[in-house]
């Protein structure tokens, strides 16, 4: 899994499927190796769709680090039309995710590279279970980068593990001007809320 957050995973393909079940969906999700938590929906990502509030219903919202797709899918089913972008720097994440939506008839799931977003797209919505473990750096830089493109009035939420520094994180993000609390905790797990 170390190498999940590489552009073209050298792991070899062995496709795989699991179940996403919450309490207002159900969905068969399609994996493969070389992408984050094949199989399982991870603890943390569970947490996070448990928890957070129903997204905005209408405008772009933003799954980044989609994976093979569960929080984008279940964003875009609590929010059907709203348009869902999916990103990953994994291309082997964003065809998974491209197949899951259209196999779930979610036609509203964007699932593209981080970087073919338009520049001019800003989004009402952000959730998130960023790859922790790429570093510090870069973490930082791939949360300004797309923190910065929140509607006024746009939220974001980040899970994290709190061994592995969901607190510092969230003082980093009041650092840099962020309004950022913890809306939830469970599990080991801290829901960071984001706001501009």
């Amino acid at each position: 899994m170390a190498h999940y957050f590489t552009e073209r995973p050298g792991a070899a393909s062995r496709p795989g499927a699991v179940d996403l079940v919450l309490p207002d969906l159900h969905l068969r999700l399609e994996t493969d190796s070389g992408v984050f938590s094949p199989e399982r929906v991870d603890v943390g990502t569970r947490v996070l769709l448990e928890s957070v509030p129903p997204p905005p219903q209408e405008g772009d919202l933003l799954d980044l680090g989609c994976g093979y797709g569960p929080i984008a899918l279940t964003m875009a089913a609590r929010a059907p039309r709203a348009t869902v972008w999916a990103v990953d720097v994994n291309r082997r994440s964003v065809e998974l995710t491209a197949r899951n939506a259209q196999a779930a008839r979610l036609d509203k799931v964007r699932s593209v590279h981080v970087d073919e977003v338009p520049d001019d797209v800003r989004f009402r919505a952000i959730w998130s279970n960023p790859a922790i473990r790429i570093g510090k750096q870069a973490l930082h830089d791939m949360l300004t980068r797309w923190l910065t493109r929140l509607t006024p009035d746009g939220v974001a939420y980040l899970v994290v593990q709190r061994h592995l520094g969901s607190d510092s994180l969230q003082r980093w993000l009041g650092e840099q001007g962020w309004q950022a609390s913890r809306e939830a905790s469970r599990a080991a797990y801290r829901i960071l809320k984001v706001t501009p």
